[in-house]
């Protein structure tokens, strides 16, 4: 089985980064074609939502769970365990990758050296096909933002514009007005990855790569407390300096995981560069544990 899922997992990774690679030339075949990706043809309907006559039993118990665990019982932001000695999982192929300042790389390292002067235990742990989170992520999120925002034509949903005439102009010119570049540059590439031929090329492989790389993730999160990793690989450009979306969205190539995966993480703002703006550690924790990492950012944010 393992073996299945290192090949599945290499040609996956192969795939959607071949995705990324050609987004520019998708989006211009798609803008080139008459698919009705922009403007699909709208389905009327005749049934009426169904109106609860009655607010559902569990919103009207007050009664708490039969069974919480230790970090459910913690109170919000109460540094009852922030004493206790934790295990820290780092990854040095995200903080040492090519496209990080390496001023955040210092201070990253700098804070896990000081994590284990606080006889905390931190390991470098290795995350396969980190590289491929962000194609992944942005396979599976546009074609979510296709399905999800159909329903936005001006109709039931959404601005509409009030100067069309007839239906199909209502839904074009409704979409085309009330989208903006970077959702419609969604929809054309999420309708793309959805479309017949395409589908198991890029969406399947999308999938396969989130299930290993949430296996790969659970496993680290078995042995470890938390896994920390830079936010971002720069601080915060100025707006309109980056042109190109793929860069724009390769900014994300640390926080998606969590995305991916499900785990609950916060970014701490710990560090100001030398430029004057600031940047954060990443701490990703296990599911259902949220105030555990609260309790961890509080603590951290007092040895800052």
């Amino acid at each position: 089985m393992a073996g299945a899922d290192e090949k599945d997992a290499t040609s996956s990774h192969k795939a959607v980064d071949t995705y990324v690679k050609n987004i520019s030339g998708t989006k211009n075949e798609i803008l080139n074609s008459k698919s009705e990706i922009l403007y699909p043809k709208h389905e009327t309907r005749n049934t009426k939502p169904e109106i609860l006559s009655s607010k559902p039993e569990v919103l009207n118990s007050k009664s708490e769970p039969e069974t919480l665990n230790f970090v459910q019982r913690t109170p919000f932001g109460e540094p009852g365990t922030l004493n206790s000695k934790y295990k820290f999982a780092y990854y040095p192929q995200a903080i040492d990758h090519e496209k990080i300042d390496p001023e955040i790389r210092n201070a990253i390292y700098n804070t896990v050296d000081e994590l284990r002067n606080e006889g905390h235990t931190v390991e470098a742990r290795d995350i396969k096909y980190l590289d491929a989170l962000v194609p992944a992520y942005y396979v599976l999120t546009t074609a979510e933002a296709s399905s999800n925002l159909s329903r936005f034509a001006g109709i039931h949903y959404g601005y509409r514009d009030m100067e069309a005439g007839d239906l199909e102009s209502v839904v074009r010119n409704s979409r085309s007005k009330g989208f903006g570049k970077e959702v419609k540059r969604r929809i054309m590439l999420g309708t793309f990855v959805l479309s017949s031929g395409y589908y198991d090329a890029y969406y399947t492989h999308a999938q396969k790569v989130r299930r290993i790389i949430r296996t790969e993730t659970e496993k680290i999160l078995e042995e470890f407390d938390f896994i920390i990793l830079p936010t971002t690989p720069t601080t915060a450009f100025n707006i309109g300096e980056i042109k190109d979306p793929i860069e724009m969205y390769l900014a994300d190539i640390f926080t998606v995981q969590a995305n991916l995966t499900g785990m609950p993480a916060i970014s701490v703002p710990l560090y100001v560069h030398t430029n004057g703006l600031p940047f954060g550690l990443q701490i990703i924790g296990k599911h259902y544990e949220e105030s555990a990492i609260l309790g961890v950012t509080s603590r951290l944010l007092k040895l800052s």
